[in-house]
């Protein structure tokens, strides 16, 4: 399915190909550039051009959910920017931020002070999310500040009735569930109210639609996980993480997902050891195991970012396998981090989907 002709021209004068992002059966997402009256800004790019015939109908209407919402968001400075839309395509501005799983925003009151005013400005604009259970469409931006990104199944309202009360409400109960699990001390008594008391709609949703939801989007659709990855990374990576430590060489490893352009969901996986042609070896024994199929990139790395408790830092390994790399220094914690990303950004695999997001990189 290609994309009609005035949206084409559009995207051909307009857009410069970026890093892909997400590509699943309702859209393709990347990152890019958008050339507006005053000039380029970095954007992001939804296009259903790549979206099969079986998942079109339910793709364009999530599409418009979209474009709406987007559109009755502008100048509230709570998400991305509504750029330039056309019938099967639109670009939306790039929030300079990473979603809540990955930065991980541990007693940071500040964020969530500015999460719950950002929901009060789309209350008051009369738009509801109606998807913000999911961590990775809360950004934490670089100047600290909480931003919602991913409107597809946003509702607008002219009038403030029940059903939006409902939903408005569930929005709210979803962002104090974030706020327990990174600051759960400053939950005030309200809060906590809040948190015990689900609407009727969304116990009934627990009770029957959820059930059907996750039947169709892990079976038929293969949503299984926040990243992206799929059963790619639910399933198979443990198994292939399993077997690369059996090598006596190896230390740890980690493997995480990333968006590939030619089979859709590629797996990375970051090796620790100090064999550094070690790679072929690895990839042959994968091979030889019969097991899922091997990762599209093993890096051998002398040592992995990890957190204070020791834990691997996928979320830093995941914006490195993504080439997201601009991204990646506000969540340097330290000297020994900025050391340990320069030998792995050095050596980096996925190269073909790459562009320019690299001026803030850290240099050690």
């Amino acid at each position: 399915m290609s994309l009609p002709k005035d949206d084409a021209a559009e995207l051909s004068a307009r857009w410069t190909e970026g890093v892909l992002l997400k590509r699943d059966v309702f859209s393709t997402v990347e990152r890019g550039r958008f050339r507006g009256n005053n000039g380029e800004v970095d954007a992001v790019l939804r296009r259903l051009d790549e979206v099969p015939w079986w998942s079109f109908l339910l793709a364009r209407h999530l599409f418009a959910r979209e474009k709406r919402a987007l559109a009755r968001a502008k100048g509230l400075n709570v998400g991305p920017e509504l750029l330039w839309a056309g019938r099967r395509a639109l670009v939306r501005g790039f929030v300079d931020g990473v979603a809540l799983h990955l930065a991980k925003p541990h007693g940071d009151l500040a964020y969530f002070r500015s999460a719950k005013a950002a929901l009060r400005r789309l209350r008051r604009a009369g738009i509801c999310h109606n998807d913000l259970a999911k961590e990775q469409n809360w950004l934490v931006g670089r100047d600290g500040r909480a931003y919602v990104t991913d409107f597809q199944l946003a509702a607008c309202f002219e009038r403030h009735g029940r059903l939006y009360r409902i939903l408005a409400y569930e929005d709210l109960r979803h962002l104090l569930k974030h706020k327990r699990s990174y600051a759960p001390e400053a939950l005030t008594p309200r809060e906590r109210k809040i948190l015990a008391k689900k609407s009727f709609a969304a116990s009934l949703w627990l009770a029957t639609g959820k059930k059907v939801y996750r039947a169709i989007t892990r079976g038929l659709f293969n949503f299984t996980d926040r990243e992206g990855g799929g059963r790619r990374l639910v399933n198979d990576a443990p198994v292939l993480a399993e077997l690369i430590r059996k090598n006596p060489a190896v230390r740890d490893t980690a493997i995480v997902a990333f968006a590939d352009r030619r089979s859709g969901v590629g797996l990375y996986a970051f090796v620790e050891a100090d064999q550094a042609r070690l790679e072929g070896q690895l990839r042959n024994e994968l091979s030889a195991a019969k097991g899922p199929k091997p990762p599209e990139h093993i890096q051998v790395v002398h040592a992995l970012p990890r957190d204070g408790s020791g834990k691997p830092r996928t979320e830093i390994l995941q914006l490195v396998a993504m080439n997201q790399l601009d991204l990646i220094e506000p969540m340097m914690k330290n000297d020994q981090d900025r050391a340990f990303l320069k030998d792995i950004l050095e050596q980096r695999k996925n190269l073909r989907d790459r562009f320019n997001f690299e001026a803030d990189l850290p240099t050690g």
